[in-house]
């Protein structure tokens, strides 16, 4: 603890009031000792406040230890759940101290658990700016500036052309008389300052992250712009008239648009505009000074797709084998990745994800020519209202190469105005990457010329969403759903007799056949596709577990499931009778994981998996009994821990752990924190003789030259943006690591991570896990 004996000074100009405050300060500080002494922190904090606003000239002296005392008491608060008491502790000590860096990075780290990450980025950068050498409010900067300024950011901004084509279409507006503008998700304000230079008369621009709001204002202010364009921090759709902007304007510019079009929500905002925010449109034939009309930039889309195979997709989105390491996925488990396209569950999920198709490993191969799916007018609210209530289009594409059906690629073209357009097509160098959707649920992926793929497309919930994807085959014949077109057609003929047959079948399906989704993400999907890690790590098992007991360790069943009286993983039936006492593992792997199922094939095993999700027991569950394993062979370890610190604790007061297997490497090649902080504990929890498993990480780093990535990183200079002085600002948050996601075009053979047992006796078990840096 800090030396906390500071004394109060005498007064000069004595008094009996002054003796009495230094006799209140003295017996303060005394009680405040002796409650540090005993750990009452909150007591303690109390009285170094009295001392502190008595005393103001004992700053100084009691600085150090009322930091220390303001910390153990907030961390008291935060494990009582006392936000709001917390929070204010914090803003007495910051009126206190109001430059003390230490104090505000604190503050920092309390609000980004919390989630305020925005308020707790501008305490770090407070941080920073009060001492540039404070390593700690640096480090959290950087690390919450990679959530707040998302890569794209810098990646548009870099975007000469897009930033060229905006800034024609919206100059053009403006000479033609739109000249009050307001800018809908200003980001840095790049468009708000092209509609000034323009020679716009009122320019408004709103901004619902406070990070880029305050970013946007000192970019304004840097290139001498804040007289004539109004930032406002709020949302379009709360902007009120006159209460925010005086009247009505005669231009929106936006650009919130992602992958799908329409995913960052410009159908709504545009809806909100054109009722009541924007003047009317003006009608074809009608001739007049712009400015007493409304329109929007951009003025229309057009969005197109194209079936593709591409094995990168599909590893991510389809489990693609039966059999892993000897363990038998059941029938009735589908495995299915975040998008996909149902709009049947209660929260809005997104219906795709995203790639820069250019740039995707092992590339991808059209299997139909690309085709329209929608057009759009961002200029027509009742075309923009109808979006979200129409019925979904059905499509049909004929296929023009074989191959494997594994997604849709999506793309548009904006169309700014009659004359400037972007497209973000995968053979255009933008910032936009596609919408990809994943195929799920075909009895049979393979499409040749003659098919025809078809789907349906729709903008529920102001969505993009393409489902119901399904085949015709080139005999008249849906590939998928056979079984339902064929009933249509018995049902229309009266064929009584297969009626009942396929009436029949339907009633003897047996129970344990209902069909179980699992959700996962599509790094635990392209995991479960690794066949040569769930190898790898089945082989160094065995030799552990064999070096425990010699002699003892049966060796893995690894017959795959041939028939009903051979299955897989059930090893544990041949296990000698003389070893009654089980190994315990342990596996704390992140996310979905088989490791701890593998382990039950080796012998005398009790396995424990750490899986929270209810959904993912299930099918955990589902997989042991498909294998035939006794019940309850595999256990569910957080079930039986109360508190999440003791989750390394041991099965039995008398019994430690056998193997701990501890994943530290993340799919994106990030090492996990936690998992290496919980690998330090885990060394005092193992038996004689145990191992964590993997015992070491081998890294190997690879220096590169990549103009792309310098790109993506950081914005760069003034040219990009057209002469627009943002770089500095923006670049405060610029990249110093992938949070997440390896950029796909270094190649993965070059950045790989490897793990091995470290001995030269486990040097044959090749244990060598090549995870996943284009995910």
């Amino acid at each position: 603890m800090p030396n906390s004996r500071a004394r109060p000074r005498r007064d000069a100009g004595g008094g009996a009031g002054a003796a009495g405050r230094n006799e209140l300060v003295s017996r303060s500080l005394q009680s405040a000792e002796h409650c540090l002494g005993a750990q009452d922190f909150g007591t303690a904090y109390a009285h170094y406040l009295l001392v502190l606003s008595l005393a103001p000239e004992l700053n100084d002296d009691v600085k150090e230890t009322f930091q220390y005392t303001l910390f153990r008491w907030a961390e008291e608060l935060d494990s009582l759940n006392r936000t709001q008491d917390l929070l204010g502790c914090y803003e007495q000590a910051l009126e206190l101290f109001p430059d003390d860096e230490v104090i505000c990075n604190s503050m920092g780290e309390h609000l980004f658990r919390m989630g305020f990450r925005d308020e707790a980025s501008g305490y770090f950068h407070k941080a920073v700016k009060l001492n540039p050498d404070f390593n700690d409010a640096k480090e959290n900067f950087y690390r919450v500036a990679n959530w707040l300024v998302e890569r794209w950011h810098f990646i548009m901004l870099n975007d000469t052309k897009r930033n060229t084509v905006y800034n024609a279409a919206i100059q053009k507006a403006v000479c033609l008389g739109s000249k009050s503008v307001l800018d809908i998700g200003a980001g840095t304000g790049i468009l708000s300052m092209f509609a000034k230079k323009a020679g716009a008369h009122s320019v408004y621009a709103c901004e619902l992250s406070k990070t880029m709001y305050e970013l946007a204002c000192d970019v304004v202010a840097a290139n001498k712009m804040e007289a004539g364009i109004k930032l406002l921090h709020m949302k379009s759709l709360d902007i009120e008239i006159p209460k925010h902007i005086p009247e009505r304007v005669s231009l929106v510019v936006t650009e919130t648009v992602d992958a799908g079009l329409f995913g960052e929500g410009i159908v709504e905002s545009l809806i909100h505009a054109w009722e009541h925010l924007l003047l009317q449109p003006k009608t074809k034939g009608e001739n007049g000074n712009c400015e007493k009309y409304g329109k929007v930039i951009p003025a229309s889309a057009v969005i197109f797709g194209m079936a593709v195979e591409c094995e990168e997709i599909r590893r991510h989105h389809r489990v693609g084998v039966k059999d892993i390491a000897g363990i038998c996925l059941p029938e009735n488990v589908k495995f299915q990745s975040p998008a996909y396209s149902s709009v049947d569950t209660e929260e809005t999920v997104e219906p795709y994800t995203t790639e820069k198709m250019s740039r995707v490993p092992g590339g991808y191969s059209p299997l139909t020519e690309c085709f329209e799916i929608m057009t759009v007018d961002f200029n027509n609210l009742q075309e923009l209202k109808s979006l979200a209530t129409k019925k979904p289009d059905k499509i049909g594409i004929p296929v023009t190469k074989e191959g494997t059906l594994d997604a849709i690629v999506v793309w548009f073209v904006l169309q700014l105005d009659e004359e400037h357009s972007l497209s973000t097509s995968p053979s255009e160098e933008t910032c936009w990457e596609q919408a990809v959707y994943p195929v799920h649920d075909l009895a049979d992926y393979w499409i040749k010329p003659g098919d025809h793929v078809m789907m349906e497309v729709s903008c529920q919930d102001y969505y993009l969403r393409i489902q119901s994807i399904s085949v015709f085959g080139s005999e008249d014949e849906m590939d998928v759903g056979k079984s339902f077109t064929k009933n249509k057609e018995l049902l229309s003929v009266g064929n009584e007799a297969e009626l009942c047959s396929a009436l029949a079948n339907l009633q003897t399906r047996q129970p344990d056949a209902v069909e179980q989704t699992c959700l996962l993400e599509s790094t635990e999907i392209a995991l479960l596709n690794n066949i040569p890690y769930h190898e790898g790590f089945k082989m160094a098992m065995r030799k552990v577990l064999s070096s425990l007991t010699p002699g003892k360790v049966c060796q893995a069943m690894d017959t795959h499931c041939q028939n009903n009286t051979v299955s897989c993983g059930s090893g544990q039936n041949n296990c000698e009778e003389s070893s009654p006492e089980p190994f315990y593992v342990l596996d704390v792997s992140e996310g979905f994981s088989i490791l701890p199922i593998i382990a039950g094939t080796l012998g005398q095993v009790k396995p424990y998996s750490s899986v929270e999700k209810d959904q993912h027991r299930i099918i955990l569950d589902l997989i042991c009994e498909a294998n035939h394993f006794p019940k309850e062979t595999l256990e569910f370890w957080l079930r039986h821990v109360e508190d999440e610190s003791a989750v390394l604790q041991r099965p039995k007061s008398d019994k430690l752990w056998s193997i701990i297997i501890l994943d530290v490497i993340e799919p994106s090649g990030l090492i996990q924190q936690e998992i290496m902080e919980k690998a330090a504990i885990s060394r005092c929890l193992l038996q004689s003789g145990g191992k964590i498993f993997p015992q070491y990480v081998l890294m190997f780093g690879l220096l590169v030259e990549s103009q792309t990535l310098v790109e993506e990183s950081a914005v760069q200079g003034t040219e990009r943006t057209l002469g627009l002085n943002i770089a500095p600002f923006i670049n405060q948050f610029q990249f110093f690591h992938w949070p997440g996601k390896i950029p796909p075009w270094l190649n993965p053979a070059l950045c790989r991570l490897y793990t091995r047992t470290p001995t030269a006796e486990y040097a044959d078990c090749g244990l060598t896990s090549t995870h996943d840096h284009s995910s």
